[in-house]
């Protein structure tokens, strides 16, 4: 009996542990999600203004700058590269898995060969399991002001390797927080800026009713504002994955911290029990000895009443 009880007491404690570490996990992420949504909110003013710029330009009938754009055109066998956001830490459901099912099934709509980075741990192996087979990865950024080199570092191997002719398009793929669920898969043709593109930012409405003018050189103002696209919409996707991660973290604790409630629940009861059934057979240990002890006194009381009454 007393091993059964400190074996239950073990496991409460064990539990009562990680139960504080999971609510330690579920205010981090709960913090980290409010920085990552803020982020993306002011990166959604500032894409907005980006486009207005690009579009103001395009406007102008100014041709894409031959250095930051792919000019030919992509053929179905041309190679694809690939940038897939994921988590570097566990403990966030099937954050990865669904994003892989979308990147696995999305990519086998396209012909062409795929070069695929992957950022963060997890989400690199979850995709050496496909037919993929990404390349070296980056690390996955812990705080916003991480992201920045972190996009730098992509969009320098990006034209790394457009430069040697490697690849013709790349696609981004993220989770993308939504509200009434935690998240879900997005995709993005980042590269190439082609008519197709020009066609899109031309055609958005301008805010005013005066006609936008580009003063000073035209191509230097459009080269810069495609970098910043360029820059904004991988930062945007970076940002938007993290708070992802984050809500499924959070999500993901809080399912365990009920869990560990109903867990804890059961042994205190079940500790409790054992632990009154066992004062029940000491309180009958008790009254058995004694039962035991009086029993005689009282049988030589009697013999004596009888021998007195003779």
């Amino acid at each position: 009996m007393s091993e059964s009880a400190a074996s239950l007491r073990h496991k409460i404690a064990s539990a009562g542990d990680l139960e504080s570490v999971v609510r330690t996990m579920k205010a981090v992420a709960a913090s980290n999600i409010g920085q990552y949504e803020n982020a993306v909110r002011s990166l959604g003013d500032y894409y907005r203004t980006v486009q207005l710029g690009l579009s103001a330009c395009l406007r102008q009938d100014q041709p894409p700058p031959a250095a930051t754009t792919t000019i030919k055109t992509h053929q179905e066998k041309d190679a694809i590269g690939v940038i897939v956001f994921g988590s570097d830490q566990g403990l966030v459901g099937q954050f990865n898995q669904v994003l892989v099912e979308f990147v696995v099934d999305t990519l086998g709509k396209l012909r062409g060969k795929k070069i695929v980075w992957s950022v963060g741990e997890r989400i690199q192996s979850r995709l050496e399991e496909t037919e993929l087979s990404p390349l070296a990865g980056f690390t996955l950024p812990n705080s916003i002001s991480a992201i920045t080199p972190l996009v730098g570092q992509i969009l320098i191997e990006i034209e790394t390797r457009r430069e040697k002719d490697e690849i013709a398009q790349v696609y981004v793929f993220h989770n993308q927080p939504k509200t009434g669920a935690i998240y879900f898969p997005v995709s993005q043709r980042l590269l190439p800026l082609d008519e197709a593109w020009r066609s899109d930012l031309a055609a958005i409405q301008w805010p005013t009713g005066n006609l936008p003018e580009v003063i000073g050189g035209g191509i230097q103002t459009l080269k810069a504002l495609v970098r910043e696209y360029l820059f904004v919409s991988l930062f945007s996707a970076c940002a938007e994955s993290l708070a992802s991660e984050n809500a499924s973290r959070l999500a993901a604790m809080q399912r365990a911290e009920k869990n560990i409630d109903e867990l804890l629940e059961d042994l205190n009861r079940t500790f409790h029990r054992l632990r009154q059934s066992g004062i029940d057979e000491e309180l009958f240990d008790v009254i058995s000895g004694f039962e035991a002890l009086t029993t005689p006194q009282q049988q030589d009381a009697q013999t004596n009443n009888q021998k007195g009454d003779r």
